[in-house]
């Protein structure tokens, strides 16, 4: 896509016809993860926990709806992979026992997608109805920043699906991702916790530093009247195998990261009792 051509790029699924209802596949809990901000390192918090979850032996998908920047691929080490048509249906790549979709397999990663409202509606609407995500106890859906056209689209075609929202203990970020929150409150989404990322930074002498300010993710938490989920430090390892596509939650289990999503995760799944199965029809209009 450039700014030339607005189009659908050259190897994404091909246009469905338009549907009035469009019936999910068997998925327990849909779970949008939000900030309202970037840079707060929400989808490398969605990734981890994806793979927190896949760790503890449940069925996990996510669907990098991030189209702007889609990262996903590349935190799972499957940047440049294409996903399989059948022409109708798209089945979706899998990395660290997580089931995958992104517009990033079907453009390329230095490549703008600059598209219009109804254009993002439709492509969400696909990545939705048309890929084969088979049986799953948590679909994860890494939301991009702002509460745009994407977030509205995935509002209105998933009413009552869950929403965590992501943020840092600055207050600049935790303002920002309460707007996200307020969002979902306003678009039948239902918020059920905040997890704060970036919390401290431990150094060599073992003092933690914390270098973002504190108490931002539990007054979010607060705000929106849900729990704070979970605090993520800062490390190294945690960026370099995102760039490296090695979620820490799969390499380092015992990192102090990768515990802090287990435990986020572990929550989750008792709160959450992904039992019967997320049934949901779309209106298009």
């Amino acid at each position: 896509l450039t700014a030339q051509a607005e189009k659908p790029p050259a190897h994404a699924p091909a246009p469905a016809p338009r549907r009035e209802r469009l019936e999910l596949p068997t998925v327990a809990h849909i779970v949008a993860v939000a900030s309202g901000k970037g840079g707060v390192g929400k989808s490398t918090t969605a990734a981890n926990l994806a793979v927190a979850l896949a760790r503890q032996g449940l069925k996990v998908a996510i669907f990098d709806a991030d189209v702007y920047g889609p990262s996903i691929p590349r935190l799972f080490g499957l940047a440049g992979r294409k996903p399989e048509s059948d022409g109708n249906t798209v089945t979706p790549l899998e990395a660290h026992g997580v089931k995958i979709i992104s517009m990033g397999f079907f453009v390329p990663e230095e490549t703008p997608v600059i598209w219009r409202g109804p254009m993002l509606h439709k492509a969400i609407e696909q990545f939705l109805g048309d890929v084969y995500w088979g049986e799953l106890d948590f679909l994860l859906v890494d939301l991009p920043p702002g509460t745009g056209d994407v977030s509205i689209s995935l509002a209105s075609f998933l009413p009552g699906a869950q929403m965590l929202v992501v943020t840092t203990p600055q207050e600049a970020a935790r303002k920002v991702a309460e707007r996200a929150g307020k969002m979902a409150e306003r678009t039948n989404l239902r918020p059920i916790g905040v997890i704060e990322n970036m919390s401290w930074f431990t150094g060599d002498d073992g003092k933690r530093y914390e270098i973002f300010g504190s108490g931002g993710g539990q007054e979010l938490a607060d705000e929106l009247g849900v729990p704070l989920l979970g605090q993520i430090p800062l490390v190294p390892q945690l960026r370099e195998g995102g760039d490296d596509g090695q979620p820490i939650t799969a390499v380092a289990p015992d990192s102090e990261p990768a515990r802090a999503f287990r435990a986020i995760a572990e929550r989750i799944a008792v709160d959450l009792k992904p039992k019967k199965v997320f049934s949901a029809q779309l209106t298009i209009k």
